[in-house]
């Protein structure tokens, strides 16, 4: 019996055009990592179940694919690339610290699959290791608005939050034991607004004027130049030892971004994000494009100061951010593509095939985008083929251009032709 081809719920196929256009967002963020110096490392996409286990939030663990192997192990699929970082850093000891790394791979969450959402998706981390200086969270800010610039994505927003201003205000408001709870529904703001956020805090057991005190800080949120006025007002508002070095810590951090000549009209400081993920610290931040709010945080991330706790007793602080390249596939669907220039050679007899490859590989070496039409078959057959891929260009031989050691190139828009010699090419 035939197998119906089919794939996953909340698994997808790319297209050439598609998969094209992924590579060339990776390609544009890569050189930019390594200019600020990060280095690559690749993990496996399975982990022990162990190693991934006690990390996430309690949302992310149910989401997570876990299973026994062949061996009678208990594996899981990778849901992030962060908590293998910190296996990693905490099992090869000789890396020497700051260690700064870029890895580009396909994790994997049982999620709700909807648009730029999948079950698989490709993140692209850049994370900052081994060191407490709040440098190190403004130059992974940098990096941000560096990559969103260089992809073009339009205009674009960085909200950045301290988790130490929540949990200064959870103890406040006396329920720093249900913190979890708490800091994910508060995390839902954007997306389910306010009476949403206050019917989850009832469900958690917050009574009335606990959820009223809590939003007299979690709506507060600043964009452009009142982000300095909202942190030094926010100082006056709270006397709470906890919340008063995040807002000193994000006064910090805030000058820094100034200082690098970040355009403030690009920031929002939001006391309401907090990042679903159970291991962010400290500075946490999430970037949402202006055209496409409905897609969420492109690119998020924080600092992680206890990560390695599970691996060993050592303390590694880190800071990093991870950019969601399938949710900016999304958003850029229906940009035009951008259009190489690419040349389909083709030859009118067998005899011909030889001269065509070297022509071909004579205009590949000057930079082009050339394919050899392998099979011998009518012009127009050819030039369909060509339209079909797109190709700017079709370069014929038949017996007049093989006599005289000549190359026919015909546009593919105006229909126009013209001849050179191979030697020109």
């Amino acid at each position: 019996m035939l197998i119906t081809p089919r794939t996953l719920s909340g698994f997808k196929d790319y297209m050439p055009e598609e998969a094209l256009q992924k590579e060339n967002l990776l390609q544009t963020c890569i050189p930019i990592f390594r200019s600020f110096g990060f280095m690559p490392i690749q993990t496996p996409h399975l982990e022990y179940a162990e190693i991934l286990s006690k990390q996430g939030s309690e949302e992310i663990q149910k989401e997570m694919y876990r299973f026994t192997d062949h061996g009678g192990r208990e594996v899981a699929l990778r849901f992030d690339q962060t908590v293998p970082l910190a296996r990693f850093v905490t099992q090869h000891k000789n890396l020497g610290m700051p260690f700064k790394r870029y890895a580009i791979g396909n994790v994997f969450r049982g999620e709700r699959a909807q648009k730029g959402r999948y079950r698989e998706f490709t993140q692209c981390d850049f994370d900052f290791v081994g060191s407490d200086s709040v440098c190190a969270d403004a130059e992974i800010v940098q990096v941000i608005d560096t990559c969103m610039q260089a992809l073009d994505v339009g205009a674009f927003c960085i909200a950045f939050n301290h988790r130490k201003i929540l949990d200064g205000i959870a103890q406040m408001v006396d329920v720093a034991q249900n913190l979890p709870a708490v800091l994910r529904a508060i995390d839902k703001l954007d997306k389910i607004g306010k009476e949403g956020v206050e019917s989850e805090l009832r469900n958690i057991g917050l009574s009335h004027e606990q959820i009223a005190r809590f939003f007299d800080f979690v709506l507060l949120e600043a964009k452009g130049e009142k982000i300095g006025t909202m942190l030094a007002d926010a100082l006056q508002k709270a006397d709470n030892p906890t919340f008063q070095q995040g807002v000193h810590e994000l006064q910090q951090f805030y000058t820094l971004l100034q200082a690098l000549g970040i355009c403030t009209n690009r920031l929002r400081l939001a006391f309401s994000i907090a990042r679903g993920l159970g291991y962010y610290t400290g500075i946490v931040y999430e970037t949402t494009l202006d055209s496409h709010p409905e897609l969420g945080s492109v690119c998020s991330g924080g600092r992680y100061d206890n990560l390695t706790q599970n691996f060993a007793t050592e303390k590694l602080s880190g800071v990093g951010a991870s950019i969601g390249i399938d949710r900016l596939l999304a958003a850029l669907e229906h940009r035009p593509k951008t259009q190489n220039q690419k040349t389909l050679v083709v030859a009118m007899e067998l005899e011909y095939l030889a001269y065509c490859a070297k022509a071909a590989a004579t205009l590949r070496a000057k930079g082009m985008v050339v394919e050899l039409y392998p099979d011998i078959v009518r012009l127009k057959k050819a030039l369909q083929y060509a339209n079909t891929r797109g190709y700017d260009r079709v370069a014929i031989v038949g017996s007049d251009e093989f006599a005289q050691q000549t190359i026919t190139f015909k546009d593919m828009q105006s229909g126009e032709q013209h001849s050179k010699s191979i030697d020109s090419l």
